[in-house]
């Protein structure tokens, strides 16, 4: 007996095998009224891991040359802060980080247009967190985006 489709529905994870079984999920966000391709339709994965890498790359920079005073031990605890401070003020006056603007990303709210400050403190807070933001929905957004209710759209 051949076992390999069971093993590879398993491993595919419960979306592709409803999809097998023919349920039509839709496209990454048609729920929230997004387009499939191009501007405004929703950030991919590797493009967003890419710019918190950047991100943090700039945040460990900071904190190592201006706040730890060249002590390496330091320099993640600080780099936390600012990468903090770095996206309360970057993502709630023009909506992305630079991270996310080299990469083409914008933070906007659910129905369009800005995200408020509460809400970018929230969603801060969780990413901080870390644990919200591997956590995702059918739409590719993070936990942290959902519960901020905003969405990564590409630029």
């Amino acid at each position: 007996m051949d076992n390999r489709q069971a093993i590879g529905s398993w491993i595919s994870g419960p979306r592709a095998t409803a999809e097998d079984m023919g349920v039509d999920f839709g496209y990454r966000g048609e729920r929230l009224g997004l387009p499939e391709q191009g501007p405004g339709s929703i950030a991919r994965f590797g493009r967003r891991l890419a710019a918190i890498f950047i991100d943090w790359a700039l945040c460990m920079l900071i904190a190592y040359g201006l706040l730890s005073g060249g002590k390496a031990q330091a320099t993640s605890n600080w780099a936390l802060v600012v990468f903090g401070v770095l996206s309360l003020l970057t993502v709630g006056t023009v909506g992305f980080t630079p991270g996310k603007r080299l990469l083409g990303l914008r933070v906007v709210a659910e129905g369009g247009g800005r995200i408020s400050l509460p809400r970018v403190v929230l969603r801060t807070l969780l990413l901080m967190l870390v644990i919200p933001a591997v956590i995702w929905d059918r739409d590719g957004r993070g936990l942290h985006d959902r519960l901020a209710r905003s969405v990564q759209v590409r630029i």
